[in-house]
């Protein structure tokens, strides 16, 4: 009897070993040589989290539990609050009929004469011109409240300048920014749109060359008496205020805005812009901090006072109260440094994402490995279709790559990698990390 057990206990272990060994996948060990022993990450924090989809376990962990900044990982809970609090269009305007007047306020919306959104589809983007253009009813702008200011907590303030640091605010228009588009042999640039013509000067110091910038306390853009020497746009933010959206309005509309200084809500109707996808696509493949940051106004839009806190604690508390650890959320971009996440938590995240998406709205929604948006240099598939759809994240000394990764056989992972305070160019970070998903997908 005795020899019959150790003979059991011999035939379990081999056929164990057997097991292990014809397992298909990458290992533990290989995954800690790849990320643990990496010489790059170790100069690096960094983090990483891996789940198997079809598995439903998680593979591997390597401090997934320490805090990192996002950056613009920031945008997938953005992207979440959205899909749990819109529907399937940008709500644009919120308005009531009285006394043969239109009243309207903004709901955020970030699309209305965006440059580049109005290429995306016309017919939405028009849908909201026409109205207003179009509209029998005398127009009356009132500004609804928000607890916004203009820049988010913890931006910094020398980026005003910036067209990825756009002012936010309750009705934006053009993005918030003014076009400049320069043409070699003409020295002043043509402005989108035109209203902005006058507000723009020469520099005194022809140095300046083909530099262009903002005062940061007033609308006065200024440019060098070179830039004829070169062709070239640049987006620059203008100040948004009540009376440049009702100038703005009735230079776009070519028709008068009245202004209704005291808000009183009691808005009865809603028109609708653009299909939400279209919207999310720009902010997760273009990193779109503007976009970002109005679609938590949006969510917001149920309540008379817009306000990026309240769409962040709705959210949280009603919907990501089971992420594995307390979520340092505070904008909707990924521009603050107050914000901290964990890769786990972002994991957690981004299989609540799963849960609301269809695979095919996933590679709609998320860049592409090779193909689209920030890693269409990265990532790519040397075999065809792309296998990883992921939102990046950076900052100076931080970067992050999290989302979804389709492998050869077919399966599903979720993944996110997060470092911090390193001191190399973040492509070396990149080359690694390409490495370690390019196995997982060859392999696993």
């Amino acid at each position: 009897m005795k020899y019959l057990s150790r003979s059991l206990l011999v035939i379990f272990f081999l056929s164990l070993i057997v097991a292990c060994a014809t397992r298909p996948g990458v290992h533990s060990r290989e995954l800690r040589s790849l990320i643990d022993e990496s010489p790059v990450f170790q100069r690096s924090f960094t983090g990483f989290a891996l789940y198997d989809a079809e598995q439903d376990e998680i593979i591997y962990e390597y401090q997934s539990d320490k805090y990192f900044t996002p950056a613009s990982n920031t945008k997938i809970f953005t992207l979440y609050a959205g899909l749990k609090l819109l529907g399937d269009s940008i709500p644009a305007l919120q308005y009531r009929r009285e006394n043969n007047s239109l009243v309207f306020t903004g709901t955020g919306d970030p699309t209305f004469l965006h440059p580049d959104i109005e290429s995306i589809d016309t017919t939405y983007q028009q849908q909201v011109y026409r109205f207003l253009r179009e509209n029998n009813d005398k127009l009356v702008y009132t500004e609804r409240p928000t607890t916004d200011n203009y820049f988010g907590p913890g931006w910094a303030w020398g980026d005003y300048n910036y067209y990825y640091s756009s002012e936010k605010s309750v009705f934006p228009i053009y993005a918030n920014v003014v076009r400049f588009q320069f043409q070699a042999g003409i020295v002043k640039p043509l402005t989108y749109p035109q209203y902005f013509t006058s507000f723009v000067q020469g520099f005194a110091d022809d140095s300046q060359s083909s530099y262009l910038r903002r005062d940061q306390h007033q609308n006065a853009f200024y440019y060098g008496t070179k830039a004829d020497t070169l062709a070239f746009t640049r987006d620059v933010p203008f100040i948004q205020s009540t009376p440049l959206v009702l100038n703005l309005l009735q230079d776009t509309l070519q028709r008068r805005v009245n202004h209704l200084l005291d808000y009183t809500g009691n808005m009865t109707d809603t028109l609708y812009s653009l299909p939400v996808d279209s919207v999310y696509q720009r902010m997760m493949q273009n990193s779109d901090n503007f976009i970002a940051e109005q679609l938590l106004l949006v969510c917001s839009s149920t309540q008379d006072t817009l306000s990026s806190e309240w769409a962040i604690d709705y959210v949280t508390e009603n919907f990501l109260s089971d992420l594995p650890d307390e979520p340092i959320w505070v904008d909707g971009s990924g521009l603050s440094r107050y914000n901290l996440q964990t890769p786990r938590s972002i994991l957690a995240l981004l299989r609540k994402v799963d849960d609301e998406l269809s695979d095919e709205r996933i590679k709609t929604i998320f860049p592409a490995g090779g193909v689209s948006g920030t890693i269409e240099n990265w990532y790519a598939n040397p075999d065809g279709e792309p296998y990883v759809f992921a939102k990046t994240g950076t900052l100076s000394n931080k970067h992050a790559l999290s989302g979804f990764l389709f492998t050869h056989s077919g399966k599903k992972l979720i993944f996110s990698f997060m470092h911090n305070n390193y001191i190399t160019s973040s492509s070396v970070l990149k080359v690694e990390m390409e490495q370690v998903l390019q196995q997982l997908y060859e392999n696993y």
